[in-house]
């Protein structure tokens, strides 16, 4: 190996970063709020985004960073204003947040990000998503793809982009196609060779769950740059042991070891 990509493997930057639909507080949040926090903690990420987050009193974000309490996370939050169950937070618990910035999709969805200060003058944008959720409208997915795709090339320059989220886009659609040809990689992808098989539903059973849409990949970590998937894996996977229709949420999380 050249002396040049030694010494570059031996100054990246390790991070864990992480996407999550934590469903707000239906499908009977009440007992599955255990399940959330201690999933959540089992995460270990540096840089997580969320979708569904509640903010009225009390705050999701705040109970969720309250489970590892040593990481001491700043919450950055993205509100979709007509519907007060369907916001999106970041989580950030590595380096120092230079900016928070927010972009207004259609359907009244939002996308926002944080640009990370990283060891070794590095610096990643770390943006978050929650894409039109109707299935038959994979059209409005891939224009509310493009215009986080045009937002982030007029960003100020960074050595590396994550973009995360729940995408309601499984891998044959064209917001994936999109973010594949803006050279964009899937972690998992990179990491496993193939995408998860299922990433929605968790198989939890409630009242109010969602049945629009067969299950399928919907939830990705996006990686764009001088930064690469040392592994990726699948996390919040399993109902409480007494309930096997009870999940912490009817997604499950994605958690990428990634270098910088």
């Amino acid at each position: 190996m050249p002396v040049w990509r030694r010494v570059s493997k031996l100054l990246a930057v390790k991070l864990t970063l992480a996407t999550f639909n934590i469903r707000n507080i239906t499908d009977r949040y009440a007992e599955r709020k255990p399940l959330l926090g201690a999933a959540f903690a089992s995460l270990g990420a540096d840089l997580i985004g969320l979708q569904e987050v509640v903010f009225s009193h009390p705050r999701q974000d705040d109970f969720l960073s309250a489970q590892l309490a040593g990481r001491h996370y700043r919450s950055f939050d993205a509100r979709f204003e007509a519907h007060p169950m369907f916001g999106c937070a970041i989580l950030a618990g590595a380096g120092d947040v230079l900016a928070h910035e927010e972009l207004r999709l259609s359907m009244g969805r939002v996308a926002h990000r944080v640009l990370a200060a990283l060891p070794g003058q590095r610096t990643l944008w770390f943006v978050n998503t929650h894409l039109h959720h109707v299935p038959a409208d994979a059209a409005v997915r891939k224009e509310q793809t493009e215009a986080i795709l045009r937002w982030m090339e007029e960003a100020p320059g960074a050595d590396a982009t994550g973009v995360v989220g729940d995408f309601n886009a499984p891998p044959f659609e064209p917001a994936y196609a999109t973010m594949r040809a803006a050279g964009f990689r899937s972690a998992f992808e990179e990491a496993n060779g193939e995408e998860p098989a299922v990433t929605w539903p968790s198989g939890i059973q409630a009242e109010t769950m969602d049945t629009d849409g067969d299950p399928n990949c919907l939830d990705y970590i996006w990686l764009r740059g001088k930064v690469a998937a040392v592994s990726a894996r699948l996390a919040a996977t399993q109902p409480v042991p007494t309930d096997p229709t009870l999940y912490p949420s009817d997604h499950f999380a994605i958690v990428a070891e990634v270098e910088v």
